[in-house]
């Protein structure tokens, strides 16, 4: 079936790579790096696998609010020199280093150009998004903590395909984590598993969704 839409997700797709902003986080802060990513492993596994209701859960969908996450996360981590960690901003400080990745963006609006629908479907860290350049290249926009809902949850992907008004096979998705894109492949979705944006955009173009 021809692919109509792109649906993509934002943090490590159309920014700068996570681990980037996180590395000047943690520098910046004078982080213990280590601490951080044991806490961090421990607590994604458990979001990702099934190993019920965490601090990233509750964020991201909504559930759990930001500066209760902040004082969470903070109230794990020590810095180098062993003392505590300011829980106030904590999460405009991890993501304060991403930045636009711009031939992401060119490729949408091309797309879009096109005629090929397009839907950010993004999991919301307590995070500013730059909505001013979403306003012309989506049809639809799904923040996980504005619906209730988080990848890889089936129905968010759904309540997605709902709003561009397509069929899963008729649609693409764009994620840097393997499990998002397994859930969506399980819908009949097809999946690009982003690692760099010359890969992702060959995909596309492979797909006949850039001229």
């Amino acid at each position: 079936m021809t692919v109509k839409a792109v649906i993509t997700d934002w943090g490590g797709v159309l920014t700068s790579p996570l681990n980037d902003a996180i590395a000047t986080w943690l520098a910046a802060d004078r982080i213990d790096a280590e601490r951080y990513r044991t806490v961090m492993r421990a607590w994604v596994k458990q979001a990702y696998d099934g190993g019920g209701v965490n601090p990233i859960h509750g964020l991201e969908d909504g559930t759990l609010d930001p500066a209760e996450f902040e004082r969470l996360l903070a109230a794990e981590l020590l810095t180098v020199e062993g003392g505590p960690v300011a829980a106030a901003g904590l999460i405009a400080r991890m993501f304060g280093a991403f930045s636009p990745v711009e031939p992401m963006y060119e490729a949408l609006h091309a797309a879009r150009a096109a005629g090929t629908r397009t839907a950010l479907l993004s999991n919301s860290w307590g995070n500013e998004y730059p909505r001013d350049l979403f306003a012309d290249l989506f049809d639809a926009v799904v923040i996980s903590c504005e619906v209730g809902m988080r990848k890889p949850d089936e129905r968010i992907f759904r309540h997605a395909l709902d709003l561009i008004e397509l069929d899963a096979a008729e649609c693409v998705f764009i994620d840097d984590i393997e499990h998002n894109i397994a859930a969506a492949e399980a819908l009949g979705i097809r999946g690009i598993l982003h690692t760099d944006p010359e890969a992702t955009i060959a995909e596309l173009r492979g797909l006949d969704l850039l001229p």
